[in-house]
């Protein structure tokens, strides 16, 4: 028996990858029965006889999982979102925030395509997130220098990619280790965004850094099923900050009086585009509730 990591799921095959290199398993046949899934990411227990024939005997506990993206152990998500082609778009980048927060993982925001030029507006939105504690990188596809700025932040960590379709996730990734030779597709210019290029979830090891990077067929569902009402806005970090400031114990920052968050957004110290988007999320999530 030994220990490795999950690397790929492919057609009901698992590849774990340890020191002595990847070997081809199939799950135990009691996971099914137990309604056990083995994730790549996971750390797991396997025997195999050699490098095609091995089975995964048992998960060690994750400490955190992704739906959608069916992927384990994530230790940071980078959200790559464009300055132009396609815009920038604050409620989708909040959404993603908002799954990222509930799971507890770090998150990086990463904007590509400065080379088309950066908007006054974009600055000033962008200035929101990292005054709400988020760091920001800015690349270009024109400048791989730029690009190399992710290096040092992948480094020893398992980081998954995601974000806006079209923005170049995979064309960083074929940056970041061009032997990838990773699929990309233009944006459709009557869609506006790009077509999925990623079939299959994977982890890429990057030598250099001794790091992984998950690329995956993106958030397919950004629902709210797993998300509750009442904590929706802790995944708000400056909102979370006031919650305790609230006259309220569980306010919902709609019209209750003395709430401190809606005191935060009349003052400017709160955004109102995050307060938008905090309340279409809010009803998104208790018309879930009503419905089920």
């Amino acid at each position: 028996m030994a220990k490795g990591r999950i690397v790929k799921a492919l057609s009901g095959f698992y590849y774990v990858e340890n020191e002595d290199g990847i070997f081809q398993c199939r799950g135990r046949g009691n996971f099914r029965n137990r309604k056990i899934t083995p994730l790549v990411g996971d750390w797991v227990t396997f025997e195999a006889e050699n490098r095609t024939d091995g089975y995964v005997l048992a998960i060690d506990e994750r400490k955190n999982e992704l739906v959608r993206p069916p992927i384990a152990n994530i230790d940071q998500a980078i959200l790559v979102f464009s300055v132009k082609e396609p815009d920038f778009s604050t409620h989708l980048l909040d959404k993603f925030l908002v799954h990222i927060e509930a799971n507890e993982i770090e998150t990086i925001i990463c904007l590509t395509k400065k080379d088309l030029g950066t908007q006054e507006d974009v600055t000033e939105k962008v200035k929101v997130y990292e005054m709400a504690g988020y760091q920001v990188l800015y690349t270009s596809m024109e400048d791989e220098e730029s690009v190399q700025t992710l290096t040092p932040v992948l480094s020893g960590k398992v980081s998954v990619f995601a974000g806006q379709s079209g923005v170049g996730k995979s064309t960083l990734l074929n940056v970041l280790k061009p032997e990838l030779k990773l699929e990309t597709n233009a944006i459709s210019k009557s869609l506006g965004r790009g077509k999925h290029t990623t079939r299959h979830v994977e982890l890429i090891k990057l030598t250099q850094e001794n790091g992984y990077v998950a690329d995956t067929p993106g958030f397919s569902s950004l629902d709210f099923r797993e998300i509750e009402a009442d904590t929706l806005s802790h995944q708000y970090p400056e909102m979370a900050e006031r919650i305790n400031d609230c006259k309220f114990r569980g306010c919902t920052h709609i019209n209750e009086p003395g709430c401190a968050v809606k005191r935060a957004v009349e003052e400017g110290d709160i955004a109102q585009f995050r307060y938008d988007s905090y309340k279409q999320f809010l009803e998104e999530i208790q018309s879930i509730k009503r419905r089920y």
